[in-house]
């Protein structure tokens, strides 16, 4: 396929996949398709994520990420390796880097009973005392990313000719994320490493991730030929783009684009930017060799056989969150 330089990301209807009759879905997954084999990002609308949630759950993580850092301190658990509850300022940094993003944030993950977390391996769910609200909306945004996620998984599948719910029994009860992410406010540019940035260049771990409209601008990608490229959602969009897990599935005919999250000018590094990213993870036992029809004499096998667990457990520890 030939190489497309967007200088915008594609703007597609998922409605057309779920809704639409025969030719447009087909229409939908080649036109994902093209925009993943080229530069891995997609805008999606009449996804499953309304703006009444939307604001709702920025109105909660404002409200926890305005209380003092004694107090958020209270939800940090480092055992857990930042995959639930709260994680501190600067903590986190892009793999290849030591110097941490400039940015917090809090992980939410599947909110199932006791018996079905020890079931699956997964641990439970932290919530703030002091943001009661959290815990509600928090769930129900989870639930319409996923399910947002899934009709996503399913035209992918059909674009690699899989069969369309290939992916359906791989992400039930995945190790799933939603991540809201505060870009902290800076008062003294000079007090901070000179090469700190909000969010340093990175492919994502996942399978893919789902991201509703920021609060600032700042997310950048970076396109095949170097030039980096400005990415807002509109308000009635998700970006939706293919994670480092994906691009090894399918053995980079899907690609895990870099992307970031530029430093605004200096005279608003005091203004704050809000996130909410969600990261869509298969179950932990799905292999991510690469699959058979993307392998070729053309397209020699990349990567070596690796679980998604395993894969998870290493990059964690490349980017700092796992000791």
């Amino acid at each position: 396929m030939r190489d497309i330089l967007y200088d915008q990301i594609p703007s597609l209807d998922l409605a057309d996949f779920y809704q639409g009759d025969q030719a447009l879905k087909q229409k939908f997954v080649e036109e994902l398709g093209a925009a993943y084999n080229n530069i891995g990002f997609a805008a999606i609308r009449n996804h499953f994520l309304t703006d009444d949630m939307q604001q709702k759950l920025y109105t909660a993580i404002k409200k926890f990420f305005a209380l003092p850092d004694e107090i958020k301190k209270k939800y940090e658990r480092q055992q857990l390796a930042g995959q639930r509850g709260y994680t501190g300022k600067g903590k986190e940094h892009a793999k290849g880097r030591n110097t941490g993003d400039l940015k917090e944030f809090y992980h939410v993950g599947q909110e199932l009973e006791k018996s079905e977390l020890i079931k699956e391996g997964y641990p439970a769910n932290v919530w703030p005392d002091e943001v009661p609200e959290l815990q509600a909306i928090a769930v129900e945004v989870y639930s319409a990313l996923e399910k947002t996620g899934t009709y996503m998984l399913r035209s992918i599948a059909l674009y690699l000719g899989l069969h369309e719910n290939y992916f359906d029994d791989k992400i039930k009860n995945g190790n799933s994320i939603l991540r809201p992410i505060h870009y902290y406010p800076i008062e003294n540019p000079a007090e901070v490493p000179s090469d700190a940035v909000r969010a340093a260049e990175h492919g994502d771990i996942n399978l893919i991730t789902l991201l509703m409209g920021a609060s600032a601008d700042g997310l950048q990608v970076l396109r095949k030929d170097g030039k980096w490229i400005p990415i807002t959602a509109l308000p009635d969009q998700l970006i939706v783009n293919v994670g480092d897990m994906l691009e090894r599935l399918t053995n980079k005919k899907l690609k895990s684009t870099i992307h970031r999250v530029v430093n605004p000018p200096q005279q608003f590094m005091n203004t704050p930017r809000y996130s909410i990213p969600f990261f869509m993870h298969p179950r932990s036992e799905m292999s991510l060799a690469a699959l058979p029809d993307c392998v070729d004499s053309d397209h020699p096998k990349t990567w070596e056989d690796i679980t998604a667990g395993e894969f998870l457990d290493q990059r964690l520890a490349e980017i700092g969150l796992r000791k």
